[in-house]
């Protein structure tokens, strides 16, 4: 069976299992029940037609009439035979009532049989204990060549077809199927629904906002995997609330001694040492904003909000210019859109001060297609090769490995940018431009 053919929920295999069982279980029962006509119609028939011929044969032999005592129609001796001699509708009777035969000294020469439909005549004694049998009762006719005698024709019952057999069999099934698969279902949906609030539960885990733990119901299996999944979440929750108290207890012990050196370099007198000092102080408060916003993206601290984009990224775009970078952005309609601007904010400064350095400006656009918002920042610097548009988004990853603090951070501006979109339920796609340049899109859902 096709594994995409294969039901997916549990219901279903439990189902589809029982189902196979059950058939299986039938098909069994079939044979056993075919093998049980087989042996009766043996008894009832197939025996008491030999022992009919046989004594019918005997007979002649001594010379005596042909009797009627085994409930045959018919018996007679004739110089033609009553079927045509071609006919063997009963091959294993005939096999059978030949070996008799041969056992008992007779050498009989052809043996035709033939299984007519009839409901007329007597049935044999051991059928009349069985009047369920009446309807599938037939004719055989039977014509033996007995040599220098002729041909002995009898008539005798026969069973009709097993069709019958079939359809009792389908209707007993659909029945077991429908006793057995209804409540089987019942059962699984019910065995199945906290599995489905554990998935929801883990789907929707969100560390950020407290949840109830999961009722735990079900059989013992289930009460024990929900359980264990309660426990974990409290133990989750506990090691981010860690987190970040020892996030902050961090950023604290480190700002206080970074202000200090920041007041202390006031007193050095040669201003070129003064400044190269500020300008490390100041990317050592930048690399600790971004490894603290890194490290806390998972349960910020700002609730999310109806923002104007558009308006967002002007006011961005705005703060480089006054800085004296080159970047222009297209003019946009307003466009409403819920996140957190901070971090939405922070994202596109990454992006457009990447463009700023490597590039030497920026190209801002936003363009809304109605069910995504994406923003363009276009550049035209060297651009990134094709086999290496993944590896800018690892943490501490700069393609420029000089680790000169004139062209570039310490590689965690793409990784923030990204992980603040991924938040907000969106993406940053790099490609480079025709020419030269490198376009990074954000792209953000419209609901």
């Amino acid at each position: 069976m096709s594994r995409s053919l294969l039901p997916k929920s549990l219901p279903g295999q439990l189902m589809l299992l029982v189902a196979i069982l059950l058939f299986v279980a039938q098909a069994i029962n079939f044979a056993l029940l075919l093998n049980g006509r087989r042996q009766l119609r043996t008894a009832q028939f197939t025996i008491p037609a030999v022992n009919r011929v046989l004594d019918s044969v005997e007979a002649l032999r001594l010379g005596q009439p042909i009797d009627d005592r085994r409930g045959i129609r018919q018996s007679n001796i004739g110089p033609l035979p009553a079927i045509p001699p071609h006919h063997h509708d009963a091959e294993a009777l005939e096999k059978m009532l030949r070996k008799a035969l041969n056992d008992n000294g007779y050498q009989p020469g052809i043996i035709a049989t033939r299984i007519a439909p009839s409901r007329a005549g007597p049935r044999p004694p051991t059928a009349q204990k069985r009047p369920r049998l009446r309807r599938s009762i037939n004719e055989l006719r039977i014509a033996v060549e007995l040599p220098e005698r002729g041909w002995l024709n009898i008539r005798a019952p026969w069973p009709g077809n097993d069709n019958f057999i079939f359809w009792q069999l389908i209707f007993q099934t659909a029945i077991i199927y429908m006793v057995m698969l209804i409540p089987m279902f019942w059962i699984g949906r019910r065995i199945a629904r906290p599995l489905g609030h554990l998935a929801d539960a883990a789907r929707y885990f969100d560390p950020s906002r407290p949840a109830a733990p999961v009722a735990e119901r079900g059989p013992g299996d289930v009460r024990a995997v929900i359980a264990a999944f309660n426990q974990l979440s409290e133990r989750v929750t506990a090691m981010l609330d860690e987190k970040d108290r020892m996030l902050g207890a961090i950023g604290h012990d480190l700002r206080t001694p970074l202000a200090a050196l920041r007041v202390r370099i006031e007193s050095v007198e040669d201003d070129g040492d003064r400044e190269r000092m500020a300008a490390i102080i100041e990317e050592m408060n930048r690399t600790l904003e971004d490894i603290l916003s890194l490290a806390r993206l998972g349960r910020p601290s700002e609730a999310a909000s109806d923002v104007d984009l558009a308006a967002l990224v002007d006011a961005v775009v705005e703060d480089f210019r006054d800085l004296g970078a080159d970047v222009s952005a297209e003019e946009a309609p307003r466009t409403r859109i819920r996140l957190r601007p901070s971090l939405m904010r922070r994202a596109i400064r990454n992006l457009i001060e990447n463009a700023v350095k490597y590039g030497g400006g920026a190209e801002v656009r936003l363009i809304d297609d109605g069910a995504r918002v994406n923003i363009e920042i276009a550049d035209r610097g060297p651009g990134i090769p094709s086999d290496r548009m993944a590896d800018v988004f690892d943490p501490f990853t700069r393609l420029e490995s000089s680790r000169n603090r004139d062209t570039g951070g310490i590689g965690l501006g793409l990784a923030l940018a990204r992980a603040i979109v991924r938040e907000a339920g969106g993406d940053i796609v790099l490609a480079n431009r025709d020419g030269d340049g490198l376009i990074a899109t954000i792209r953000l859902p419209r609901g």
